[in-house]
């Protein structure tokens, strides 16, 4: 029989003290004691379509891969085309493929030059995703070095008002600012082990900053004093829902298709002359199913693993699922027939019963404006 691991037994990140303190309550996420929430999960969503909040994720990973087979190396491993980066502190989203098409991990790159990219992975999956690296590395004899950066702090500040505040906060940032040298949307600024991201999880604006763990509490600090709030994994997983942003291990795995979860727009298959792992299957992959967001028209909560009748008599299944606080309504994805249509009305087994529903076009909320 399996053992839950004790509180003892988990890993914590450089903010355990800070969530401490701010009252968070605690949960096991991946093998990390991670914040849940520090109160009402609800107003915490708010906070962030509305002004700013924080959140710890120095559970991901980030891996720095530097050599001159690097750009080489990642046209290889990832479904992405890493050539498509061609200024510095640019950032691309990928998905990383087995060789039978099937997503072993979604995640972040960032260039700063041929030979020098930094990763960013997810917490469950970064021991397999390392193991897969190096073994690619190794397959292809590149020269490249590849090292885990557990050393560092990674806090997301995300909202309207995020980037305003995260520079009244801190003088480095603010300096960038002044010089008019604040990254772009999907750009990244390094400076030393600071590395300044504009890029999020939530639909909003906002900052993933990565720093030395050892001045993570002192940060942490700055932002609370400029009014940032802290936020936990309930409202991340709600404000990434409303965004139509995916979540690995509920959306897609190592059997699920890219292709099959709405990413087909992360694939790149316009240079026919770069291979990649996955490629062969990717291409031989057969009227992809439909990922659409659905609405629940009924009494009820979405959830995943639900069963979902279309019109035309095939049936598909939710991914992922809850209540929207934006919309005031229970939202979910769902993985549908091929040849299926925003607008298009269903029924989504609840409790054995079928409950009324529509698809839409993802995403549901973006800057916090409602777009269904």
């Amino acid at each position: 029989m399996a053992t839950v691991p004790s509180d003892a037994d988990l890993q914590t990140t450089p903010f355990y003290d800070c969530h401490l303190a701010a009252g968070a309550r605690m949960v096991n996420f991946a093998g990390w004691n991670m914040p849940v929430n520090y109160g009402s999960q609800i107003e915490e969503h708010h906070t962030v379509r509305r002004d700013a909040g924080m959140f710890d994720v120095s559970h991901m990973c980030a891996l720095d891969l530097t050599g001159p087979d690097a750009q080489t190396f990642l046209r290889h491993l990832l479904a992405n085309d890493a050539a498509r980066l061609t200024a510095p502190g640019k950032a691309l989203y990928s998905c990383m493929l087995n060789e039978n098409g099937g997503v072993i991990d979604d995640l972040i790159i960032y260039r700063f030059a041929d030979d020098d990219f930094r990763i960013v992975v997810n917490a469950g999956t970064a021991e397999g995703d390392i193991a897969w690296m190096r073994s690619q590395i190794a397959r292809r004899m590149a020269n490249v070095s590849l090292v885990p950066r557990r050393d560092l702090a990674m806090l997301a500040v995300q909202g309207p008002t995020a980037v305003e505040r995260a520079c009244r906060a801190l003088p480095a940032l603010a300096k960038l600012q002044a010089a008019n040298a604040l990254p772009g949307t999907f750009f990244a600024v390094r400076e030393g082990d600071w590395f300044y991201a504009r890029t999020g999880y939530t639909g909003e604006d906002g900052l993933e900053l990565t720093l030395p763990a050892s001045e993570a509490a002192a940060c942490w600090k700055a932002l609370l004093d400029a009014g940032v709030r802290p936020c936990g994994l309930g409202a991340r997983d709600t404000l990434r829902l409303e965004a139509g942003m995916n979540l690995y291990g509920q959306d897609m795995d190592t059997t699920t298709s890219p292709l099959d979860a709405g990413l087909a727009w992360t694939v790149w298959l316009k240079d026919e002359a770069r291979d990649f792992v996955g490629k062969d299957a990717l291409v031989a992959h057969a009227a992809p199913k439909a990922f659409l967001g659905l609405i629940l028209e009924a009494p009820g909560v979405l959830r995943a693993h639900m069963k979902v009748r279309t019109a035309q008599g095939g049936e598909g299944l939710t991914t992922s699922g809850s209540f929207s606080p934006t919309l005031e309504k229970s939202i979910g994805f769902a993985r549908l027939p091929a040849g299926t249509q925003a607008g298009e009305a269903v029924e989504v087994e609840i409790r054995g019963k079928w409950a009324s529903a529509r698809t839409v076009k993802l995403p549901f909320v973006r800057n916090g404006k409602a777009l269904v």
